[in-house]
């Protein structure tokens, strides 16, 4: 795949983490990578975007652009409104990951919060410009209770509008797992019929980078440009 949307199934579980780890993955394996932001919400100008972090994270040859930024941490659309600024269109989003595309491997385009979040006053979001791209939308999850939900929702929500996922990452596993939490890595693929492609540590943002990158890609399973597989994962705690 040349692009890669990243969604989650809420907002704050780590898709910014995930995207970093998939880029950091990526360009140890020798990939060209690219980061696109089509909206960041809750940032001033000047301050550093989730772009910029995963530049941080993942290290200074990915390049990050963001397209828009609103001040208060809405969805885009109601920042946008708020603000009195233009919003974002799924063409706008589309173009930019296709002109990444043109001179990188990889381009991940992390969406704000959820798939269905809104970008604009049509009600247009990320899955209208993966759809434009041809793109997949990994699905980023998180571990505890109530997440067979929303992540079984939104991958019927990607069927529903005939686009491809690769799969599901645990957006911040937590250091001592609950049952539920082990219980949820071993059913979410029955559930919500998609792989599971890897599991970031919780409080992994707060590494240095140089341990950030050393480890991410023991967090992503092959798909990837992982080591990490689901089976030796759950081995690791009894039943």
């Amino acid at each position: 795949m040349t692009v890669l949307m990243v969604s989650g199934t809420g907002t704050e579980i780590g898709k910014t983490v995930v995207t970093s780890a998939i880029a950091a993955a990526a360009v140890a394996s020798g990939r060209s990578v690219a980061v696109l932001k089509p909206a960041q919400t809750g940032m001033e100008p000047g301050a550093p975007g989730d772009a910029a972090e995963a530049v941080r994270l993942a290290g200074p040859a990915v390049t990050a652009v963001e397209l828009a930024r609103y001040p208060e941490p809405l969805a885009p659309d109601t920042a946008a409104r708020r603000a009195g600024l233009p919003t974002l269109s799924p063409d706008a989003v589309a173009e930019a990951a296709d002109r990444l595309a043109r001179s990188h491997d990889l381009v991940l385009v992390e969406g704000a919060g959820g798939l269905l979040v809104r970008f604009d006053e049509a009600g247009h979001t990320l899955a209208d410009a993966a759809r434009l791209l041809g793109a997949p939308v990994l699905v980023v999850a998180p571990a505890a209770l109530g997440t067979h939900n929303s992540t079984t929702l939104t991958a019927e929500a990607l069927r529903a509008r005939g686009l491809d996922s690769p799969g599901v990452v645990i957006g911040s596993w937590p250091a001592e797992p609950d049952l539920a939490c082990r219980c949820n890595l071993a059913d979410l693929p029955s559930s919500s019929g998609l792989p599971l492609l890897g599991a970031v540590p919780e409080g992994s943002g707060s590494l240095s980078p140089e341990a950030f990158r050393a480890a991410a890609p023991g967090w992503l399973s092959p798909a990837l440009a992982g080591s990490w597989s689901p089976e030796s994962f759950l081995s690791t705690w009894p039943p």
